[in-house]
């Protein structure tokens, strides 16, 4: 009785059953066949995207350079020299839909079996002096089709003449083949967004609970209404924004409404502080990397570009980017493509880009402390947010807001907003903007007794910008990096003494220096400042 080409095909059907990766799947099922001697090479081609053609000897066969087959999966031992070919780069790693024996069952669907070679290898034999060799006599070639598409070649080269059996086993095994590849197909997608979900879910989780402090644009002042036009301008665009505008403004609340506004709504809106990431961890940040890639990578991390795909990624305080990292900031919205650190394979990803400044950008790029490139990549279409002192209509709104708000999360009744109040908050320049303003409202709510709302505002208004406590260098004079990080330091601490070390919080330096308090954190961590 002849070896038959499977040692134990039921164990392989019922082994295929049980897997759920895909590359074991594929190796499983060639690998089974090359255990029998009578099996000289067996081989698995899927259907794939071809995203790169270059160096492929088919190429110039190929009639549509979009799909192909690849290969996926090889094995075999020669039986004079005992090599092995395991190997998926060889001449033929892939073959174009209906070119050759392999491509025509892929574009026909319809199986290529030869029991029998005969005495002379036929035409379509791509190398007569290896099947000689190695006593090659009959080929199965099997579409693995699911559905009704075909997903991809099971093929098998036998040594010596093969039965009607030993063909119907390599039919059934690649029906079984098929099914077992959707299946791994479809656990891989559905871990694959799992994981994305559950990254998104905690970083969405936080953004929700923050969202709810402003939930929409306050005010009926014809600077708002302006900037509400531009929204709906540029909204349902993929265009890049830029929000500029004070800190307090509101550039993060623009940034919903425009993701809010957009076709990207259902997708997720993603935020980055730029200020808040350490220098050394931007990269992981904003493109992920891969377990044990550097100290510290204890998994698998997905960048925040890839949980914006689809949707929108703000990146706030962008003009704290350093100069290195903006060239592959670039590149990505250029190209819609990215690597993970410590990975080789290239992502796409579909990202609308929203950014948002309280600096000169402009005048950054000029002095070639940001580039310029990457500006005019942001600034496609610029919003430009008024500061409260010039919209000062709104301000009975925004506290009528605010105040409401602010009751229902305190568990308070819910105070008079007198005219006498009204009248207070209208004379204040603002300095900290809707969020100071929200800040006063909530220690107005806090302190409240018998109902009556007392305004208590800053004695003194702190200067708008940020505190000097050296002169400003004249314009023709160059600072060198380590001279702006020491005038930045300077000022910090200058803020720091004038506010008796208070950080965040209504008069604290965060306020008199025109920053986020997280921001300040990070500069002060960042910058070695102790005291």
């Amino acid at each position: 009785m002849a070896t038959p080409l499977l040692v134990d095909p039921l164990r392989l059907l019922l082994d295929m059953a049980q897997e759920r990766s895909l590359p074991s799947l594929l190796r499983l099922v060639v690998d089974r066949f090359a255990e029998s001697p009578r099996v000289a090479l067996a081989r698995i081609w899927l259907v794939q995207k071809s995203l790169d053609c270059t160096g492929c000897v088919m190429a110039p066969e190929c009639p549509d350079r979009s799909l192909c087959l690849h290969l996926v999966a090889s094995a075999g031992r020669s039986r004079v020299d005992d090599r092995t070919w395991d190997r998926l780069d060889g001449a033929f790693r892939r073959f174009p839909l209906g070119v050759r024996k392999v491509g025509r069952i892929a574009a026909n669907g319809e199986a290529i079996e030869v029991p029998t070679l005969g005495d002379a290898p036929p035409d379509w034999v791509a190398d007569p002096d290896w099947v000689r060799t190695e006593g090659v006599a009959g080929f199965g070639g099997q579409p693995l089709i699911y559905r009704g598409q075909v997903l991809g070649v099971l093929a098998v080269f036998a040594r010596g003449k093969s039965d009607a059996e030993c063909m119907g086993w390599v039919r059934t095994i690649a029906d079984h083949a098929a099914a077992a590849i959707a299946t791994a197909r479809a656990f891989a997608e559905i871990e694959a967004l799992k994981k994305r979900l559950e990254l998104e879910n905690e970083y969405l989780r936080e953004e929700v609970t923050r969202s709810g402090a402003f939930g929409e644009l306050v005010g009926q002042s014809p600077a708002l209404e302006a900037v509400s036009r531009q929204i709906d301008l540029v909204a349902p665009t993929d265009s890049a924004v830029l929000i500029l505008g004070e800190s307090g403004t509101g550039k993060e609340l623009v940034a919903r409404e425009l993701h809010r506004r957009s076709r990207r709504a259902g997708k997720p809106l993603i935020k980055v502080n730029c200020a808040a990431i350490p220098r050394e961890l931007y990269e992981s940040e904003f493109f992920g990397h891969l377990k044990g890639s550097f100290t510290g990578a204890t998994r698998d991390r997905v960048g925040r570009f890839e949980l914006a795909d689809g949707g929108t990624l703000f990146l706030d305080e962008i003009g704290e980017i350093p100069l290195d990292l903006q060239a592959k900031l670039l590149r990505v919205l250029q190209e819609g493509e990215l690597e993970r650190i410590g990975e080789e394979r290239t992502r796409r990803v579909d990202v609308r880009v929203v950014a948002a400044t309280n600096r000169d950008l402009k005048a950054e790029a000029e002095a070639g402390r940001f580039r310029q490139d990457l500006y005019y990549r942001l600034s496609v279409f610029p919003v430009e947010l008024p500061p409260l002192r010039k919209r000062s209509e709104d301000v009975p709104m925004l506290a009528e807001h605010f105040l409401a708000l602010l009751c229902r999360k305190l568990g308070r009744p819910k105070p008079r907003l007198t005219l006498a109040n009204v009248q207070t908050l209208q004379k204040y320049p603002w300095p900290g903007n809707v969020r100071e303003l929200q800040h006063v409202i909530e220690r107005a709510v806090i302190t409240a007794e018998g109902g009556r709302l007392t305004i208590e505002l800053p004695t003194a208004s702190p200067p708008a910008g940020r505190v000097l406590p050296t002169p400003v260098p004249a314009a023709s004079k160059i600072l060198t990096d380590a001279e702006l990080r020491q005038l930045e330091a300077d000022n910090i601490r200058a803020a720091l003494k004038q506010t008796k070390g208070k950080v965040s919080g209504m008069g604290g330096a965060a306020e008199l220096l025109g920053m986020k308090p997280t921001t300040l954190a990070s500069r002060i961590k960042s910058l070695g400042i102790t005291g």
